[in-house]
């Protein structure tokens, strides 16, 4: 028999034990909650998740919206072929300094071939009829050689002046020399739309002229053909703080895939975070690196909403569209060898199926075509079945190369810009965005984090623009002392990447304040 002794030490005891056990699953449920929540794991978030974990802060987790990593560097099947359906070139390479995407394409050997784009004097094709003349053809490249060049020192001018930026359509302008003709147009096209997605009009001169990516890391650009797709590089970097199994998969638990966020809940004491599956996620800060299109776009609710300062310098960056199609045939009907790579076709439409490509180095006796199109082109054929447009592709190659030509077997079409997990393949960097707006961009807001390639000041648009800015999305610099309060006068964010930090010392320090260059200055 159990005195009455006994029973209030047996309930003392269980009072003391419901107590302890409260506390360790308090402590438990604290350990859970992550310090960073990362969305998204293209290149730059998953840069900027390794940053994090570099510097000790490996209580993070990753929340991907798709089924795999990588974001818009995705490769895909195409009649038998590895195939990359966005990235495709490792653009910036012999330089004075190294691209870091080429040093890992290098160290874990990618195959990429170099792209040689010397001869499309002698390879650009009428409307109708042939062939130009490469004389013509040269010519025309030689006058555009001539504007760039007074473009890139306009711009230099400018800058050094503290003048504002104009588009590189206005430069064209001042060089009296604003594109007209077919060939006029295909070589224009050539040289601003094929590496901006976007024209000339749009286009900011200040930002793009002289190009960092080429007057920085080389001219030269590699195409990535490679069974194991461009993805190689996401993954390399993702298995440097992510762990694998013995196979090398990716097994970390602080990865998740299928899990698009939908609402970002955030104040002074921390973020939650939902995800489409209603799933929730509580951190003390989120790091977003969704594209500027996918934040344009109404995908992710910020309760709170972002303030108007914010949004409004989102809404003034371009997320542009650059649509790669792919074409199988059952014979070469192009011509192939030293020289031929790359053909122009010119059009009175101007970016009409301009840019060609065949893929018989890369791709050998596979008879495969690469077309590439952009903007406004590539939302119209977005939207359009592909039977449609691979009669479109036919006409235009008939017209090349003659009515007996064999129709293609295949047609990939990628549809970026219908895709709402992405909205688009890049951003650009367009007229009437100052470093002020840029700045705003990148800027956090409360304990909201933004990375991605369209926060790289001088290499946004690339792989090496997202891989960097991740990097420097945790570790940013600055020398001003206002305090950012979304005033215009007393605004302040990020000068530099290179001798501060932002999100690590905010951690690790609390040391959150944020510097912004001066509108003018």
């Amino acid at each position: 028999m159990v005195n009455n002794k006994e029973t209030s030490m047996v309930a003392s005891l269980l009072a003391v034990m419901a107590v302890v056990l409260s506390f360790l699953s308090t402590a438990q449920a604290a350990a859970k909650v992550p310090t960073v929540i990362v969305v998204g794991a293209g290149m730059s978030g998953l840069s900027a998740a390794k940053t994090l974990s570099d510097a000790g802060i490996k209580n993070i987790l990753i929340l991907e919206a798709t089924d795999r990593i990588g974001g818009r560097i995705h490769k895909t099947n195409f009649a038998g072929l590895s195939v990359e359906m966005g990235a495709n070139w490792v653009e910036g390479v012999g330089g004075s300094e190294m691209n870091p995407i080429w040093e890992m394409v290098n160290k874990i050997k990618l195959k990429t071939f170099f792209s040689d784009y010397d001869n499309v004097s002698a390879n650009t094709y009428k409307q109708v009829g042939g062939l130009y003349a490469e004389s013509v053809a040269q010519h025309q490249l030689d006058s555009l050689d001539d504007v760039v060049e007074f473009s890139e020192n306009l711009s230099t001018l400018l800058t050094a002046k503290k003048q504002e930026d104009i588009s590189v359509l206005t430069a064209q302008r001042l060089k009296n020399r604003v594109p007209s003709t077919p060939l006029e147009m295909a070589i224009d096209y050539y040289n601003y739309d094929y590496e901006f997605a976007e024209p000339p009009r749009v286009t900011s001169l200040q930002n793009t002229a002289p190009l960092p990516t080429f007057a920085n890391f080389g001219e030269d650009l590699y195409f990535v053909g490679d069974s194991r797709g461009y993805e190689s590089v996401v993954h390399y970097v993702a298995k440097q703080f992510l762990t694998t199994n013995k196979a090398g998969q990716i097994t970390d638990p602080r990865l998740l895939l299928n899990k698009a966020v939908v609402q970002i809940t955030h104040s002074p004491s921390g973020v939650i975070v939902k995800t489409e599956d209603g799933s929730v996620y509580r951190a003390e800060y989120v790091m977003l690196s969704p594209s500027i299109g996918v934040l344009q776009s109404t995908l992710i609710d910020f309760k709170p909403d972002l303030p108007p300062w914010k949004i409004l310098a989102m809404y003034q960056f371009d997320m542009a569209v650059y649509t790669k199609i792919f074409l199988k045939f059952p014979y070469k009907f192009w011509p192939t060898g030293n020289g031929t790579e790359f053909f122009l076709y010119a059009h009175e439409k101007r970016g009409y199926y301009t840019i060609w490509q065949q893929l018989e180095r890369e791709y050998p006796g596979a008879n495969v075509l690469l077309v590439t199109v952009t903007d406004d082109e590539s939302k119209r054929i977005e939207q359009q079945p592909d039977s449609d447009t691979k009669a479109e592709v036919m006409g235009v190659l008939r017209a090349m190369f003659g009515k007996n030509i064999p129709e293609a077997t295949d047609i990939l079409v990628p549809r970026w810009w219908s895709n709402r997990f992405y909205k688009g393949t890049f951003s650009n960097w367009p007229i009437g965005v100052s470093r002020f707006e840029f700045d705003q961009i990148r800027a956090p807001v409360g304990r909201v984090y933004f990375t991605g390639e369209h926060t790289s000041q001088h290499y946004n648009g690339y792989v090496h623009g997202a891989y960097l800015a991740g990097l420097f999305s945790c570790y940013i610099t600055n020398s001003l002392s206002n305090t950012y309060n979304g005033n215009s006068k007393t605004r302040k964010i990020f000068t530099g990447i290179d001798s501060a930090n932002i999100l690590i010392p905010c951690i690790k320090k609390g040391a959150c304040t944020y510097h912004v260059q001066p509108k003018g200055t």
